[in-house]
């Protein structure tokens, strides 16, 4: 019985259109990654599980895709567990690698796997795939690219102010139009989980605010008390969820609510230096909006965090990144501190194709097409294609030698502007009937005149 052709959900195949459209974004990304001194890495698809697990918080950790134990390593499953209904257990004994999640976690151990031959502070760039074993749905895909930058060794403030300027590069680079990004502080959140008493809860509370985009405001509230806030300390933090409220108002609500707090202090400080820097420096295509309830709800940002929304149509996040403090210390490497972003390749694709901003590339189109009659005419006509590809034209020999109709269909089928036919005519008289298939003109001529009819200016 024959299979039916499918492939598991959340994945996706790409055809050659598609690919060039991901090459194109990917390049004008690299391009600035480059021109603010990033240099690439790569890192294995897979990691030890336990590199992994614990890194993003109790939400995220479901999501990883665990590989399952091979050979006499199987035997091992601890079955005593599935039989008490301890499925996690049961499950993590199954399995000693899984899928990497994202990007930032294997850059902390490959940091700190490296150290002595790294240089610090560390920029380095990485576009690879990442698996998520979330609920496929649309524009939701289990199997995606990121494209990361990340600085290690440095906890001034400077770069991020830099990667807001690369965001914006990029972003004017794609022409994707206006751009909000906005900016918080996980110091800020954790102060303001202290001042209501939910700090013991500060993942459970920052997971909330994670949500926001997906419930709505008024149902996050709700959340908020029902996790044993009272109406009184709510009131203390009821600003956090209005939008009309200036920047400078912002500011000065926070300094007022959190002035007892050495590291809400901290955090607020940190976000006023970022827009007033922010504002004495020339961005084209984003703006910044202070977002209070912004959280990224994976545990390693300990600081300033940023997401990118586009103003132009709604999709959800298309960059984000932020700040993490300590996350090398888990691998044994202390008192680091890093920042990063990622830009979602998916959602920009999306975009562009939206805004018709994606550009029809000719330049590795096919340009001509040999016919074939016969091994011969064949091997005549692959003089003449060496010569084109050494000039830099894309060609193909049609391969079969099959009936003039069905080569002539082949090329209008693929676009290809021009043909050179070589039957036994040509072959006698060891030239070449070159035919323009846009206007049905064709003409007989030699191997010079064929190699100038493609190069000249």
């Amino acid at each position: 019985m024959s299979l039916k052709p499918r492939i598991s959900k959340g994945t996706r195949d790409f055809n050659s259109q598609e690919i060039a459209d991901r090459e194109y974004v990917f390049e004008i990304i690299k391009k600035n990654f480059q021109l603010y001194g990033y240099k690439p890495i790569e890192t294995p698809s897979f990691e030890l599980r336990e590199n992994l697990l614990g890194k993003y918080g109790v939400d995220a950790d479901r999501l990883v895709f665990k590989i399952l134990n091979s050979g006499e390593k199987l035997r091992n499953a601890d079955l005593s567990a599935l039989e008490e209904n301890l499925l996690t257990k049961f499950s993590n004994s199954l399995s000693e690698k899984a899928l990497r999640y994202d990007l930032t976690v294997p850059l902390a151990r490959y940091v700190s796997q490296n150290q002595n031959e790294i240089i610090f502070p560390f920029k380095r760039y990485q576009i690879q795939p990442v698996w998520r074993a979330d609920r496929p749905q649309k524009g939701r895909f289990q199997e995606f690219y990121q494209c990361d930058a990340d600085l290690i060794g440095s906890d001034s403030l400077w770069p991020e102010i830099e990667f807001i300027k690369l965001f914006d590069s990029v972003f004017t680079d794609l022409k994707l139009g206006a751009v909000n990004l906005k900016i918080n502080n996980r110091k800020i959140l954790y102060s303001i989980s202290e001042l209501i008493s939910i700090n013991d809860r500060f993942s459970e509370f920052t997971s909330i605010l994670d949500k926001i985009d997906k419930i709505g405001i008024e149902e996050a509230k709700k959340l908020i008390l029902l996790a044993g806030i009272s109406n009184e300390k709510f009131k203390k933090i009821e600003f956090l969820f209005l939008k009309d409220i200036s920047v400078n108002d912002r500011i000065l609500n926070l300094k007022s609510l959190l002035s007892n707090s050495k590291i809400g202090t901290d955090g607020v400080s940190e976000i006023e230096f970022i827009f007033n820097t922010i504002d004495q420096l020339n961005l084209k295509t984003i703006s910044l909006e202070l977002d209070l309830t912004l959280a990224r709800g994976l545990n390693y940002y300990t600081g300033t965090i940023f997401e990118a929304v586009s103003n132009t149509i709604e999709i959800g996040s298309i960059a984000a990144g932020g700040r993490y403090d300590d996350l090398t210390s888990i691998f044994g490497l202390n008192n680091i501190s890093g920042v990063g972003i990622s830009f979602g390749l998916d959602r920009i694709l999306f975009l562009l194709k939206e805004q018709g901003l994606l550009p029809q590339k000719n330049d590795d189109k096919i340009k001509v097409m040999f016919t074939n009659f016969g091994n011969k005419e064949s091997l005549f006509s692959y003089n003449a294609i060496m010569k084109l590809r050494e000039k830099g034209i894309v060609c193909e020999l049609y391969p079969n030698n099959s009936k003039l109709k069905k080569q002539i269909s082949y090329a209008n089928k693929k676009g290809i502007p021009f043909i050179v036919l070589v039957g036994e005519n040509e072959l006698y008289m060891r030239k070449y009937t070159l035919k323009n298939m846009l206007n049905g003109s064709q003409k007989t001529i030699d191997l010079q005149a064929l190699i100038s009819s493609f190069t000249k200016k």
